[in-house]
């Protein structure tokens, strides 16, 4: 359960980009920009704090330095932020991340010069773990951020008793100087009140993250009932018009086909007419088995949306290219991947693209030779899968054009299997592609996104 927590997918990009503009431009910057001019008239300005140790003096000053070097890097962030649109998304996010810690480094020194446990500023930590929650979309990064909040207020609370010892055993050893603090008791607080704090920070840090987890899955279930729902209209759609155009055409075709044949038992004295009629009627064949492959290739059949695995679909598309009672001498490798994602879509698309790839390559190699299948899944949430034949390989000026509608190179081919795996692809928002060295086979790849909305041809 915590693995599967600690592994759950970042949200997108854009949701991310409106995270940060959300809570670092509307709220962080300007809060910001409030407590650095506060900070510079206390640190630089200022004569509040007068009468220090030595050892007081080169704690404010090593802080003036640090708050410098914080002002500075907040500048950078800040236009960072403003041009976030113009900029990469890993450069914004590295960005948020560097921040996130240094303002939790530079809020622990504050604490530390100011009362270590008994700093009023503990409450702005619960404030960092919410920021923090609220930008930080990756797992990992946001649990480390956040516990290093914690970290960091207890290491301060530890290191500001030491600091007091020290400064007593300066004033003892010198004889000069004034304690900043009031006195001993008051910067030192029960042991419980100071467990809880710490628990109360670890406790609101996993909080937070757990919060996200259960909004991040539940926008992802919702835009994928979106998807789902969307996808089914478009086919259920796609498919009464498929319908349509086949009741239009396919009568025509019949009557077409039944008057010409009896055309032809009638003249059968006129052998030229006769021939003719004969091509009539073998056209009109050959334009009905065209439809019928048009049918598939413009995918206008009906059909139901379901979650599929790819494995599985190219493993039953590898089972009817080579049905065992057909004893083909081809060999099957194949390698899948580890976690590869599930699709949304019509399992007839699918098992068109894989099938005809598979048949493709058996008939590349009459029937012999080695066919290696791989399927992985991408660093973009998209699923690739490679098909490579051991044939004779793909002519260079062959390949631009074997997608393309009615292009073969066999001679009783239709010009329409490889054309119905690209339009398959494509309407999942996914790419299709052929790679091929003369003598040294070919490899088809297609790439198909996890989550996408189908697109309809026009």
């Amino acid at each position: 359960m915590w693995r599967d927590l600690l592994d759950a997918p970042p949200p997108e990009d854009s949701v991310f980009l409106q995270r940060v503009s959300f809570v670092e431009r509307g709220v962080t910057l300007p809060a910001k920009m409030v407590m650095m001019v506060v900070l510079l008239y206390l640190l630089f300005v200022s004569r509040w704090f007068r009468n220090l140790t030595p050892l007081q003096e080169d704690a404010w000053n090593l802080l003036r330095t640090f708050y410098l070097i914080y002002f500075c890097a907040n500048v950078g962030a800040a236009i960072v932020v403003w041009g976030m649109e113009e900029l990469s998304v890993r450069l914004v996010e590295r960005v948020v991340y560097t921040v996130a810690l240094l303002d939790t480094i530079f809020m622990a020194a504050l604490t530390l010069v100011t009362g270590g446990f008994g700093s009023i500023l503990y409450w702005l930590f619960p404030g960092l773990i919410l920021r923090n929650a609220a930008v930080i979309p990756r797992a990992d990064v946001q649990i480390m951020v956040n516990f290093s909040v914690a970290g960091f207020y207890a290491l301060a609370g530890v290191l500001h008793p030491m600091l007091e010892r020290a400064e007593v055993e300066i004033i003892e050893s010198t004889g000069r100087g004034v304690l900043l603090s009031s006195s001993e008791d008051t910067s030192r607080e029960p042991v419980e009140s100071l467990v809880l704090r710490l628990l109360l920070l670890l406790l609101l840090a996993v909080c937070c993250y757990a919060l996200q987890v259960l909004l991040d899955r539940r926008r992802r279930e919702e835009a994928e009932a979106q998807e789902f729902m969307l996808k089914q209209q478009q086919l259920q759609a796609a498919g009464r018009l498929a319908a349509e155009i086949a009741h239009q055409l396919k009568n025509p075709l019949g009557i077409i086909n039944n008057a010409a044949y009896t055309l032809q038992k009638t003249v059968r004295e006129g052998k030229t007419i006769t021939q003719q009629i004969s091509i009539i009627r073998e056209e009109v064949s050959r334009s009905d088995r065209i439809l019928t492959e048009l049918m598939g290739y413009a995918q206008l059949a009906e059909g139901k949306v379901e979650r599929l695995s790819v494995t599985d679909e190219i493993d039953r598309a590898v089972e009817e290219a080579f049905p065992p009672g057909a004893n083909y001498s081809v060999e099957v490798r194949r390698n899948y991947g580890p976690a590869i994602p599930t699709l949304l879509g019509q399992r007839g698309h699918f098992s068109e693209i894989f099938l005809n790839l598979l048949t493709n390559a058996r008939e590349a190699m009459d029937g012999r030779g080695r066919i290696e299948i791989s399927a992985r899944a991408t660093p973009d949430y998209e699923v690739e899968v490679r098909i490579r034949d051991s044939g004779p390989g793909i002519m260079p000026d062959v390949l631009p054009k074997l997608f393309d509608a009615y292009f073969t190179t066999k001679e009783r081919g239709t010009g329409l299997g490889l054309a119905i795996v690209k339009h398959n692809t494509e309407l999942y928002g996914g790419t299709a592609r052929a790679e091929s060295v003369l003598g040294q086979g070919a490899t088809f790849i297609v790439t198909l996104p996890a989550r996408s909305i189908m697109r309809m041809r026009r």
